[in-house]
């Protein structure tokens, strides 16, 4: 069995997981007819078996994370605030909404796993109405957890069933208190894994709690100076099958939020390569520089309906230069940052596999000249063995 500081670690992606012990990592393709835990324990079930249950961490992105929907009253402190809390807890968020236009907003489609709903500093009252309550009425919820002024909290309880009440995010000197939502959001990731009938087998093997991936991530990062030669300020590009994460220093923001986190996160739920590639192709189509690199890259538009090795590197390019469009002035995102301030682009994630660094160093070029009239050049790190999330993953206990 397991010496006292061994450590199991496995991380289930949506397309790749990988087990790590002291001494090696191993990453295996997903077998899609296969139940995770039966996968698992075929291909890594005597490195598996050599550890105690309270030695093995898990983490996953497999369920593809929680949707959420965010309602508050301001764009510069509450929705500000809880978009920050729930991406820096590994939640993806398909929506925000500024209350007093709530009736002009269409309803999603789709469930939402748990709606966030935040505003007014304590000394606040009377600030919802009808008007949230006959949205929440016709929207497919889950999950809906109340973060605003403690004197509206009663009314919500009234109005709202299953509302959970927590400790208001935004204090009454305006800043942030992120521990109670935070934790609430961590628990229920953890429960919607516990729902999901393949992932939560995975408590067959591990005593521990299974995290998501992007949230042991995101506490790698102060880590990764140490073990790889990255200069600050830098972006962390997770760039996958399903979504795009980013995780950055904040010192490349202007207005940043004063929180215990040295680096916040963004996610692009619909740029990864493999289950969001359909979407990841449109927006690509959209965007108006794209023919002009794909004409650089030495392809057509006919790349986008081939089913090849080369078509999926060109899509993980593509990824690329539409993440780093996004984050810079030329698309107006939730956040800006300072690209001309970064030192250093780490990626990691199912790109490593796939594309070498001249190749990511060419789009990463082609990105600066073209948006940013720029002959700035960050230097390329790329995460091949996955290392970064070990890092994460063994100081998380």
């Amino acid at each position: 069995m397991s010496q006292d500081n061994d450590k199991l670690l496995i991380d289930v992606g949506s397309t790749y997981f990988k087990v790590s012990t002291p001494d090696s990592i191993e990453q295996h393709f997903r077998d899609f007819n296969k139940d995770i835990l039966d996968d698992l324990q075929h291909r890594c079930g005597s490195t598996i078996d050599r550890f105690n249950k309270d030695d093995v961490h898990i983490c996953s992105s497999a369920n593809g994370g929680l949707s959420t929907l965010i309602i508050g009253t301001t764009k510069s402190f509450s929705l500000k605030y809880a978009t920050n809390i729930a991406f820096n807890s590994g939640i993806n968020i398909i929506d925000t909404i500024l209350y007093q236009n709530i009736e002009e907003y269409s309803l999603p489609s789709d469930l939402i796993d748990v709606v966030i709903i935040v505003g007014g500093i304590d000394s606040c009252a009377g600030i919802f109405s009808d008007s949230l309550y006959n949205y929440l009425g016709q929207l497919k919820y889950s999950n809906v957890v109340f973060v605003g002024s403690e004197q509206d909290a009663p009314v919500i309880k009234e109005n709202i069933e299953n509302v959970v009440v927590l400790p208001n995010i935004i204090d009454n000197k305006l800043h942030i208190v992120e521990d109670s939502l935070k934790d609430y959001l961590t628990n229920l990731y953890q429960q919607d894994i516990e729902g999901k009938e393949d992932i939560k087998h995975l408590y067959d093997i591990t005593a521990n709690q299974i995290y998501s991936t992007p949230y042991i991530v995101n506490k790698t990062l102060p880590l990764i100076d140490a073990s790889f030669s990255v200069v600050n300020p830098f972006i962390l590009l997770d760039i996958g099958g399903a979504t795009t994460d980013i995780h950055y220093s904040k010192d490349l923001v202007d207005d940043n939020l004063v929180t215990e986190n040295e680096y916040d996160r963004l996610v692009f739920k619909k740029l990864g390569v493999y289950k969001s590639k359909q979407s990841l192709i449109f927006a690509a189509q959209n965007n108006e520089f794209v023919y002009e690199l794909l004409m650089h890259l030495k392809v057509t538009e006919n790349i986008f309906t081939e089913q090849s090795e080369k078509a999926t590197k060109v899509l993980m390019q593509l990824a690329i230069f539409l993440v780093l469009c996004k984050i810079s002035h030329y698309r107006k995102a939730y956040i800006n940052l300072k690209l001309l301030a970064i030192n250093s682009i780490v990626l990691t994630g199912g790109i490593t596999k796939v594309l070498t660094t001249e190749e990511i160093e060419d789009i990463v070029s082609f990105f600066y000249k073209k948006i940013l009239t720029s002959d700035h050049k960050p230097v390329v790190v790329l995460d091949t063995n996955y290392d970064i999330w070990t890092l994460g993953a063994k100081g998380k206990e």
